[in-house]
């Protein structure tokens, strides 16, 4: 067990890399029932083998400080999300999103789903999971099913009645994605076409990470054989989700963002909408078009759900593919996420690949990771040789002219990760090209 690596490899998404071990787990799950203060704690798990084992272990811990259990048992993250706004109480969800098959984490949250990060009490449950904490009279611990109170949740916010009869390709990838989305379509119109969808944590058709274009080929080649309104493939707990066109075209999470802040600002005029940094220019621009207030936040869950609960914006985005709801809690969900473009398909009357058009106005390179021996030497040297017009709400930002990038360092590896954007592809690849050269240029001279 080594905790300083666990805590210092927690991300604003809560995954941990395989240090994670079930005396670690232990001692979280003890560390946060001090921490959350709470009678009970909901604690749900992914598909990933070693799920059970860590979950056995931390539930240990919880129930050693004499708070009591509710076990959701395998759900999806943003049900743990449910739980935590629906029964009050804190929640636990043991996965590693889509990281690998070897990888576990631990994704925490207070009651009503409320964050814990970096900046909302990580540092405290850190300095609780290093004590010997003394056991007390044992909580007591119940199973609880959920998953139709959720469904109800998930169908009232969006209405059964306004999606329409369209085909829906759905890609699991083997991840808790398959516990709920059967239930869903059982109550909506809608017609799923299935893929992947039995939990397996071994995950043996590909790797739970629908972010890499080559885990989206099996779904893209159901999407060309069966010809479905929208292609749908979920990450291994099913609180990201990434769209495929009719015409077998990737969404880009700035395009989702821009037409689920269009939906939502024609049903609520004026509303607010928080974006992260990484967004396409194009985001800020329609919600201030649609009559909309944009707001501007760092990357991660923890930063954008507490700046919707202080500006009261009815949804976020990023284009991560992470998309969060007033109506859910103020989480992610990636579930809701397609509900909602079902609706907005169903209401356009257009195909998806027309819709979108409406909503794409740059050429975007997507996210790339840079290599470096030092991630501030390397920003540094950025920010001197572009100037231009610069920020450092998450890493550097810096604006020339009709074209922007923003250069981050990784929490968890030696590198950083660069976005562009710019009028056309051609003058983002020369940006990426540029900034590229700057970078390694300073990890040349660290090595020398």
């Amino acid at each position: 067990m080594d905790l300083d690596a666990i805590f210092k490899a927690y991300d604003v998404r809560g995954t941990v890399p395989d240090q994670l071990d079930d005396e670690a787990a232990r001692r979280i799950g003890a560390a946060f029932a001090d921490f959350a203060g709470s009678e009970r704690i909901a604690v749900g798990r992914d598909v990933r083998t070693s799920s059970p084992v860590l979950a056995a272990a931390l539930i240990a811990g919880v129930l050693s400080r004499g708070v009591g259990i509710d076990d959701l048992g395998m759900i999806t993250t943003d049900m743990v999300y449910f739980a935590a706004g629906e029964l009050d109480e804190p929640g636990v969800m043991i996965t590693a999103s889509h990281n690998p098959k070897g990888y576990n984490g631990i994704k925490l949250c207070l009651a009503g789903a409320a964050p814990v990060g970096v900046d909302t009490g990580l540092d405290e449950v850190r300095r609780l999971a290093a004590e010997d904490l003394p056991a007390r009279e044992p909580g007591v611990r119940r199973s609880v099913d959920i998953l139709d109170r959720y469904v109800d949740h998930m169908v009232g916010i969006v209405g059964s009645d306004a999606i329409g009869d369209l085909r829906v390709a759905v890609d699991g990838g083997n991840g808790t994605a398959g516990v709920a989305i059967p239930a869903l379509f059982d109550r909506i119109p809608a017609h799923l076409i299935p893929l992947y969808l039995d939990p397996d944590g071994t995950f043996p058709n590909h790797h739970p990470d629908p972010l890499r274009p080559e885990n989206l080929l099996d779904l893209e080649d159901l999407i060309e054989e069966e010809s479905p309104a929208v292609g749908v493939a979920f990450d291994g707990d099913a609180d990201r989700a990434f769209f495929i066109d009719d015409r077998g075209q990737v969404l880009p999470g700035s395009t989702m963002t821009a037409m689920v802040a269009a939906w939502y600002l024609s049903n609520e005029p004026g509303a607010t909408i928080v974006h992260n940094l990484i967004c396409s220019q194009a985001v800020p621009e329609i919600i201030r078009e649609r009559g909309g207030t944009p707001v501007r936040t760092r990357v991660g869950h923890s930063f954008i759900k507490t700046v919707m609960k202080e500006t009261g914006a009815v949804f976020g985005g990023e284009h991560s593919g992470h998309y969060y709801f007033r109506d859910h809690y103020r989480a992610d969900s990636g579930i809701l996420a397609m509900l909602i473009l079902l609706r907005l398909i169903t209401e356009d009357g257009r195909p998806l690949s027309e819709i979108r058009s409406d909503f794409e106005r740059y050429a975007q390179s997507g996210e790339i990771n840079l290599e470096v021996s030092d991630q501030w030497a390397a920003i540094e040297a950025v920010s001197t040789a572009f100037g231009g017009e610069q920020d450092r709400l998450d890493g550097l930002t810096v604006t020339v002219g009709d074209r922007w990038f923003n250069l981050r360092p990784s929490n968890t590896e030696p590198v950083l990760r660069l976005n562009v954007e710019a009028p056309d592809e051609d003058s983002v690849g020369a940006l990426v090209e540029a900034v590229r050269s700057v970078v390694e240029e300073v990890s040349r001279a660290g090595a020398a």
